[in-house]
């Protein structure tokens, strides 16, 4: 039995590979092999070959060795996401031949990093079923280019994926030419991608294609059709035969992006399948929560800076320097709201590139939602009739809705993205290629936003209504139990845009009563939130997690908590619930002592919304009690269980440096 040496790609931690956070790699589905945590980027040969793959992206290397092993380097997990500006920086080309040891290239660490991603390298050999009969990794620390696995080969490896050479090319010229004649030519192709395992082409006419024939060529596993795609199913040779594919069709015809998109989306089918209930509803929970936060990080540091910018904003017309009827506070007020009032606008499109959908597109449909009339119908719109506790103020074609308010609001948009990703791929197979310039985006405009207007937006202000009507029966039944309910679940109502109930009776309260008990509980939560992220922001020793974390601190200890929820505490999850068990704490005795608030703005910022006008009375002390207790509790929880360094994708990246000014970017 013949041994072969892999050596490892990366300094740092050889691992096996049902270690490894990618269930594509660590079920073995792409083969036997390794996975490296790396000490740097410095990137070499594991085996001397040649190189059959460097993909668009940069995150894979394919090498086939002269035993005949197709080794795949994959560079980090969930990196292919990177695509728009990759943390790779690879020196070799396809078609180069490399000896074991040489230089590939190099990733930057901290850069994948900053983007939470995982930087595992994973080697995986994705013909082991022809060609592995054991692959024994040597567990434990490694530099580059030594030792980190053996291989003992099979007595007979025959790869069944091979197609037979057409001595014109590469040995799968010839598959391909013969896969494109039975699907009816190219000119029955309107374009092609390829996910893990199978070719996926839009073809004009589907009943062209020769089923038999392409399902017993050499190379082909099976046929199948799903989602207006004539599926060719290859197997692990699947990049090079799309290769060879797209290389007959001409330009124009592969979809690189699309490609990348698929192969993940199977991957994450295939993992699904494998998941217990429980398991799946974890997974669910966490996917949700990632396409949240993932959606959220571009715009944190906006929203932290806008929110420190509110923050002195309220000093200001607190203390009585600027005053809120005047142009001053206007134009400062509009330099720190623009960015929430238009929300949506941003988070479409950022949601939209997470999740496949036309980011402009998403934009627009954001822009729709903020569209002046659009707000003012939701804001001074006549209530004309009630339906499920939401107010009828609109019409459409005579049907009776409730136009609801978005601006502030995130949770509508991340679904419209989610039926874009959905709506789009079939609005391209059903409309002429000629036609999809302008029809795609009209369709998709007028069905995204009027299923938001119409119906999200009218589910999520029934379920707000059902909310604010339950809160407020819990405040009546007693203050102490309602501040520990609403200090403990506020924040989460947030996520999901369902708090817009409670601020309108919030306002009512102040308006009416020139006071509010519920707004003073809702106050102490935003406290913990900081309170958590503060904890954060001291204990990791990451330089780019404390850049975050410390204006996130200042944000929402100005009132405004979206920048430490979306780019610290719910992203790494217990910090989030620290964070609320703090809260709860804050809420329960800010109820138990009666703190009343007569302003609007909550949080440390507003502590001169505890002053009773009529003279300081206990709520001012009861204010800085509960959120001192808000603040021990959030901070000391998460500091101690809420978060490690560890949490931070286990990745390890360049810690602080010492002096100010040498802080890593």
């Amino acid at each position: 039995m013949k041994q072969v040496q892999l050596l490892a790609p990366v300094a740092g931690r050889v691992m096996a590979l049902s270690e490894v956070k990618d269930p594509v790699f660590s079920q073995g589905m792409m083969g036997q092999g390794f996975g490296t945590e790396p000490d740097n980027g410095q990137i070499v040969a594991p085996i001397s070959g040649k190189i059959t793959m460097v993909a668009p992206t940069l995150h894979a290397i394919g090498i086939t060795s002269d035993d005949g092993l197709e080794v795949l380097l994959h560079l980090g997990i969930d990196t292919v996401e990177l695509k728009d500006n990759p943390p790779f920086d690879i020196k070799i080309k396809v078609g180069d031949v490399v000896q074991a040891g040489d230089l590939l290239g190099s990733m930057d660490l901290a850069a994948i990093q900053t983007a939470g991603k995982k930087t595992t390298v994973i080697l995986a050999v994705t013909n082991s079923s022809d060609m592995v009969d054991t692959l024994t990794p040597q567990l434990g620390l490694v530099k580059a280019g030594a030792v980190a696995a053996r291989v003992d080969l099979k007595a007979v490896s025959a790869p069944t994926t091979t197609a037979p050479a057409s001595g014109k090319g590469g040995k799968y010229d010839e598959l391909a030419r013969q896969i494109i004649e039975n699907i009816g030519g190219a000119s029955n192709v309107n374009s092609v991608i390829h996910c893990i395992t199978r070719v996926r082409f839009y073809l004009k006419d589907e009943s062209i294609a020769n089923d038999d024939v392409i399902s017993n060529l050499q190379g082909v596993i099976d046929v199948a059709k799903a989602g207006g795609q004539y599926q060719v199913v290859i197997g692990p040779a699947v990049n090079d035969v799309y290769d060879a594919v797209v290389q007959q069709l001409g330009p124009g015809f592969g979809d690189d992006d699309a490609s990348a998109l698929a192969v993940e989306k199977e991957a994450n089918k295939a993992a699904w399948q494998k998941m217990t209930p429980w398991e799946k509803t974890k997974h669910g929970f966490s996917a949700l929560i990632g396409v949240i936060t993932g959606s959220m990080i571009p715009v944190i540091g906006l929203l932290a800076a806008s929110g420190i910018l509110k923050g002195v904003l309220a000093l200001l017309t607190s203390f009585k320097i600027v005053s809120a009827t005047t142009t001053t506070y206007v134009i400062i007020n509009a330099m720190g709201d623009s960015v929430f009032y238009f929300l949506p606008i941003f988070v479409g499109f950022t949601a939209g590139k997470k999740l496949g959908a036309d980011p402009i597109i998403m934009g627009i449909i954001g822009g729709v939602l903020t569209y002046p009339t659009i707000v003012a119908i939701a804001s001074t719109g006549k209530v004309t009739s009630h339906l499920l506790g939401m107010g009828i103020n609109a019409d459409f074609f005579g049907l009776p809705v409730h136009v609801a308010s978005y601006t502030y609001s995130i949770f509508p948009m991340i679904a419209g993205a989610w039926l874009a990703s959905k709506l789009e791929p079939w609005l391209k197979r059903v409309i002429p290629t000629v036609l999809r310039m302008i029809f795609v985006p009209l369709l998709e405009v007028i069905i995204i936003s009027g299923a938001i207007i119409l119906f999200l937006g009218p589910i999520i202000t029934a379920l707000s209504g059902a909310l604010a009507t339950g809160i407020v029966k819990i405040y009546e039944l007693s203050p102490a139990i309602s501040g520990l309910v609403i200090g403990g679940f506020y924040q989460v109502l947030v996520i999901f845009g369902l708090h817009w109930a409670i601020i309108p009776i919030v306002a009512n309260d102040i308006a009416t009563t020139g006071h509010s008990y519920l707004n003073a509980i809702v106050s102490a939560t935003m406290v913990a939130q900081g309170g958590a992220v503060l904890a954060i922001a001291m204990k990791s020793k990451f330089a780019n997690i404390k850049e975050l974390a410390w204006p996130a601190t200042i944000s929402a200890f100005c009132g405004v908590t979206e920048p430490a929820m979306y780019g610290i505490n719910l992203k790494y999850g217990r910090a989030f619930v620290t964070a609320s068990i703090g809260g709860a704490v804050g809420g329960f005795l800010t109820g138990l002592m009666h703190v009343n608030m007569w302003g609007f703005a909550g949080s440390l910022i507003g502590f001169t919304s505890f002053v009773n006008p009529k003279g300081m009375d206990f709520s001012f002390w009861g204010f800085w009690i509960a959120s001192i207790a808000d603040i021990i509790v959030s901070f000391t929880l998460t500091y101690m269980f809420g978060f490690s360094d560890a949490d931070v994708k286990n990745v390890k990246v360049a810690p602080e440096k010492k002096h100010l000014g040498e802080q890593a970017a």
